[in-house]
């Protein structure tokens, strides 16, 4: 069985997580304790065949998530160890720290994240070890945090050279433009992205404007808090890495998703679309044809799209925001349009750079002045690369529309 080990990173990666794999556990038959019920479910016989990939099983006959949750300080951690979940993760997967990044990228990857990243890569090769074919990372994490950007992105390098061939796949949350959690947010993100580019495989990008919108809009939340976003965040994942866990035809390995949706290896930033998110009011007054939920993804063009199905119908939490549906759609495109996104980062970096606002933070940690303008010019050279690929696509099409 090629296995999957999942790395939550932060207060983003592990709240994220424990929204995704109590998911992942409707989804595969298993109860908070990690027993598998092997009866049907409410869809038909239970399909165990890709179970493995995301799950191990012990000694014990229980199944453990082949994840691990790392934070350099123990508060969110703590939640999951004291939680409804705390006898499915093993003690060893939860690992934490004495003292936070302080939203400082400087913090997660040099100081303070220099003091815990052994015991992160010694807790990483036991979860390796414990796999038959490991086909790589699935990390989860915020670009604007301290730790979800300077620490995800030491991780990453010591990921690439313990295990260079294995894929990297991450689902991030992005900056949103409106809703803010630090002003060091840009500073942050454009460090994490220029040390991760060259590193990471794929990286599925959501951002919390976007997720609180759909909340508000589609599920009748007036005020969505975390767990409302990360249970629709989860959903998303899940309907990501339906070919991976059950039977399909696309993208059944990590390295699928390379093939099908990067095209330059720095083009490596999919969208992504899910359809039907609605709430449990509206469901049962809709009907939603596969016309309907393909329309629902298509509502920007210029995306370069491939799609698989699968036959496993998409699970709800019980009692959650979303209404249970008979079928779901969710469509990765690599699209131009996330430019906009680097540019709108960029600008916000600007103006913060140009008075030289709280650099000191960061220099005090370790960092080099030279890392921010190195940082700023690659950010630069991949909007730039955005620009270049739309133009050609331009062109295309214009050709495409003479007469000859």
């Amino acid at each position: 069985m090629r296995e999957i080990i999942s790395l939550h990173i932060g207060q983003a990666g592990v709240q994220i997580g424990g929204a995704c794999w109590e998911l992942f556990c409707l989804e595969h038959g298993i109860d908070v304790k990690g027993n598998l019920n092997l009866q049907s479910d409410q869809f038909g016989k239970r399909d165990i065949s890709s179970l493995t990939t995301f799950f191990s099983e012990a000694a014990d006959g229980h199944y453990v998530p082949r994840a691990l949750l790392a934070d350099l300080e123990p508060t969110v951690v703590d939640i999951v160890r004291a939680g409804k979940y705390k006898d499915l993760f093993h003690p060893l997967q939860m690992v934490t720290g004495r003292e936070d990044a302080a939203n400082n990228y400087a913090r997660g990857h040099y100081s303070v994240g220099k003091d815990m990243i052994d015991k992160v890569m010694d807790r990483t090769r036991h979860l390796a070890e414990n796999c038959d074919g490991l086909q790589g990372f699935l990390l989860f994490h915020s670009f604007g945090g301290g730790t979800g950007s300077g620490f995800t992105s030491l991780l990453m390098e010591h990921l690439t050279i313990n295990y260079g061939k294995k894929s990297k796949l991450e689902f991030s949350v992005y900056p949103a433009p409106q809703i803010s959690t630090s002003v060091l947010e840009p500073y942050n993100s454009v460090l994490m992205t220029h040390a991760t580019l060259e590193i990471a495989d794929c990286s599925f990008i959501v951002d919390n404007e976007a997720i609180y919108n759909l909340c508000h809009r589609n599920l009748d939340i007036d005020r969505p808090s975390y767990p409302n976003l990360n249970r629709l965040i989860a959903q998303v994942v899940s309907s990501t890495t339906a070919s991976l866990r059950f039977k399909g035809a696309l993208n059944v390995d990590l390295m699928e998703f390379q093939t099908n949706l990067v095209p330059y290896p720095r083009i490596h930033f999919p969208l992504v679309s899910y359809a039907p998110i609605v709430s449990v009011m509206q469901a049962r007054h809709k009907t939603f044809s596969v016309m309907d939920i393909t329309r629902d993804c298509f509502e920007t063009s210029n995306q370069m799209v491939k799609i698989g199905i699968n036959d496993k119908p998409p699970t709800t939490v019980p009692g959650g925001d979303a209404a249970p549906v008979p079928r779901g759609l969710c469509m990765l495109a690599n699209t131009t349009a996330i430019a906009e996104a680097w540019a709108r980062l960029n600008v916000k970096f600007d103006l913060m750079y140009s008075k030289r606002a709280f650099t000191h933070w960061f220099l005090s940690e370790g960092m080099e002045e030279s890392e921010f303008i190195d940082a700023r010019v690659d950010m630069d050279l991949l909007e730039k690369d955005y620009k270049e690929i739309a133009a050609d696509e331009f062109d295309a099409d214009s050709n495409d529309d003479c007469d000859f």
